[in-house]
């Protein structure tokens, strides 16, 4: 087993426990929201912060999806192809996953944009004024955190994509 794939199946696990950890909030948030909407004393950032928890837990459960090779796929084609145009049919789809990935992640990179960050000595003011992009300065309506903490599951989701389908890559697929 490879380096890459030691370090994928290890992020792999951890994945899978956070996913497991965000249905257990997403669950309590749910719950708590249920509660306290019944005794007329709703707590409306609830609702944001169970938005919040879904879109982080499928962004990471999709990516455990690309380790997996589990994604909804339509195999009435490959299916029927002869074992080697099989396997290099795989792998065109692990290098298509993993240019997707990568482009994401290489896109985030230029939405974030930390070195402009840098440059503006971590002050988010200057950073907006700098190069008009106010991802660092915006709020979440009720919480009241950066909304970039909520995006960053977006580069985070594209950064382990990319590890992810670069180790299916250079694998034997159902390895």
């Amino acid at each position: 087993m490879s380096r890459l794939s030691r370090i994928s199946n290890g992020l792999l696990r951890l994945e899978k426990g956070l996913v497991t950890i965000l249905a257990a909030v997403l669950l309590l948030l749910v719950l708590l929201n249920i509660v306290t909407r019944e005794f007329g004393a709703a707590l409306f950032w609830v609702d944001e912060l169970a938005i919040y928890t879904m879109v982080w837990m499928a962004l990471i459960g999709a990516s455990v999806m690309v380790r997996q090779r589990s994604a909804v796929a339509v195999t009435i084609v490959t299916d029927l192809l002869p074992g080697p145009i099989r396997r290099l049919t795989a792998r065109l789809v692990d290098g298509l996953i993993a240019f997707f990935a990568l482009v994401l992640l290489v896109l985030c990179w230029l939405w974030y944009d930390p070195m402009a960050l840098v440059r503006a000595g971590f002050d988010f003011d200057v950073f907006a004024q700098n190069t008009f992009k106010f991802i660092y300065s915006e709020p979440t309506n009720t919480i009241g955190i950066a909304k970039f903490w909520v995006w960053f599951a977006v580069p985070l989701m594209a950064l382990t994509m990319s590890l992810h389908s670069l180790a299916n890559l250079f694998e034997e697929p159902g390895a």
